[in-house]
């Protein structure tokens, strides 16, 4: 299927004005890095793999809000919380990531107790506990000092199975929260049961689902693995392209994937979005996508040179873009609307990854024409340059020795 018929665009006529599109993208993603670092110590904003930190989910029951909780925390003494939406929208989750950086057991239930603390109300009754962030030891341990069915030897066993089938209904049916205490009465559990949960329960607007712990050696090594991953996958390619082609288009290929590569992390450092290791994963995508896009058209320009042997090799350059353009369009363009609807539809977990996938497939696509190609005309010229001097120096010296044997003669 071709989508163009018989192209005849001359790309390498505007490579100057796509080159300075590149350098000042490229410029304006390093300077934001420098100011970061300047700022904050990190070159972008590092999700908490690689930073270090703790997670900690929390499910509301109404829609929240961002900054009302950031406020909340701040009072609460815990400055610099990361907030962000979570899931669906219809969920209303939000994840809270924290600067406690301890791996302890109890760093897990400090940084839960701290946005507990941070968001729960003025406890309306002394004495009372909330339920949708009780453990089922606290309810079975309320429920024996209460005995509200009289249960005798078996009590411990008896209200142990009760809190679970409690904390139960609450987490899986009741999606983690609970609107009042009298709920917990459509889980099965008897009516005497749910009064002596309402002397010594009540029910906060929110849960803390779960908590997580990245140390900070733990967050330094993930970094050094990404790193060295996309490192790795760069010269990877160079030495195959090394192999498949020559080195000059191995190293045009590879300067094109790193130019990709720093404009998609200096756009997510100018947006201010934190790199994951989901964007990682991105990023090594859109790696191994340009250097396909790449390698399409130099098979193109390969077998035009040998063909057309009469032609520059800018013309021949040209050439091979225009009968390439066609799947250049209909591939990117089908890829590219696929992540875009990942991107506006997936939700904020697949936020960062498909963003950088969006990114990189316009850019990918946009560095294999005017960036990699380019550089291979670019690479010719400067040889023929280095081939004409010597002759012309020759030139030079065997015009100056004739005129010495005139002068002598």
């Amino acid at each position: 299927m071709e989508f163009f018929r018989n192209p005849n665009i001359r790309f390498l006529k505007y490579k100057w004005y796509f080159l300075a599109f590149s350098l000042v993208f490229s410029l304006a993603g390093l300077i934001s890095m420098g100011v970061r670092k300047h700022n904050t110590g990190e070159w972008v904003p590092l999700g908490v793999e690689f930073r270090g930190g703790t997670v900690v989910y929390v499910k509301f029951t109404h829609p929240p809000d961002n900054n009302a909780i950031r406020s909340a925390i701040d009072k609460s003494g815990l400055h610099n919380a990361r907030i962000q939406r979570f899931g669906e929208a219809k969920n209303n989750e939000v994840l809270i990531a924290l600067d406690i950086k301890e791996t302890s057991e109890q760093a897990l239930d400090q940084g839960k107790n701290q946005i507990i603390g941070a968001l729960e109300p003025v406890t309306p009754a002394a004495g009372k506990k909330d339920l949708n962030n009780a453990s089922a030891l606290d309810v079975s341990e309320f429920l024996m000092s209460k005995d509200p069915l009289h249960a005798g030897t078996d009590a411990a066993q008896r209200y142990a199975t009760l809190a679970q089938q409690i904390t139960s209904f609450r987490d899986k049916d009741s999606g983690g929260v609970l609107s009042s205490v009298n709920d917990v009465s459509r889980g099965g559990i008897a009516a005497e049961v749910v009064g002596s949960l309402n002397d010594g329960f009540y029910v906060s607007d929110f849960a803390v689902r779960n908590v997580e712990i990245v140390g900070p050696q733990v967050g330094q090594q993930l970094q050094t693995q990404a790193k060295l991953a996309i490192l790795y996958s760069l010269l990877g390619m160079l030495v195959y392209l090394w192999f498949r082609f020559e080195l000059i288009y191995g190293v045009a290929a590879v300067v094109a994937c790193f130019h990709d590569t720093l404009i998609t992390i200096g756009a997510f450092s100018l947006l201010n979005i934190e790199i994951s290791l989901t964007v990682v994963a991105a990023v090594l995508t859109l790696v191994g996508y340009s250097m396909n896009d790449t390698i399409v058209v130099f098979d193109r320009i390969r077998e035009n040179v040998k063909l057309l042997r009469r032609e520059s090799l800018a013309e021949i350059v040209d050439r091979s873009i225009n009968q390439t353009l066609s799947r250049t369009v209909l591939t990117s363009g089908l890829t590219f609307l696929t992540v875009l609807s990942l991107f506006l539809f997936g939700g904020e977990v697949l936020h960062g990854f498909s963003l950088a996938l969006v990114i990189g497939i316009v850019i990918g696509t946009y560095s294999s024409i005017f960036i990699a190609s380019p550089m291979l005309v670019a690479y010719q010229d400067w040889r023929l340059r280095k081939a004409r001097q010597p002759a012309q120096v020759a030139v030079a010296s065997g015009r100056r020795d004739r005129e010495k044997v005139r002068a002598k003669g």
